[in-house]
């Protein structure tokens, strides 16, 4: 799994490692203000950090504006623990994200168990994210 340096949107550099998520699964979801099937799965990831609040969600904001991510959930609401900025793509690349929406998930080893492109949706939530959690 790769971990990555990236700009917080408060403002501070953070480094995630592996050791930062001992223990703990992780969804990692590529997002941005700007894609309408975000948008519409951005319900579906406020409910399950609701159900699962323990659950780790990293949010990587892709190709878009920092202002613009801050006022998407501003708007929408924030069920992420940490947001990322990837201005230029490069953590998308690393992840091989070939678009958006896109969620990886990694279990308590940080090992991938779970990639989905597109938009997350309840049964998606029920049949492949729900058994892990």
């Amino acid at each position: 799994l790769p971990f990555f340096k990236t700009e917080i949107l408060s403002n501070n550099n953070l480094i995630l490692s592996s050791s930062d998520f001992k223990n703990k699964i992780v969804l990692i979801n590529f997002f941005a203000s700007w894609c309408i099937p975000c948008k519409e799965e951005h319900k579906i990831l406020l409910s399950l950090k609701r159900e699962f609040p323990e659950l780790i969600i990293i949010g990587i904001n892709h190709k878009d504006k920092k202002d613009d991510a801050i006022k998407f959930l501003d708007n929408y609401g924030d069920p992420y623990d940490y947001v990322g900025i990837d201005e230029k793509g490069e953590i998308a690349y690393k992840f091989g994200v070939l678009g958006l929406p896109e969620t990886f998930l990694t279990n308590d080893k940080n090992k991938l168990i779970f990639r989905h492109a597109g938009a997350l949706n309840n049964e998606i939530i029920d049949s492949q994210i729900s058994p892990f959690l």
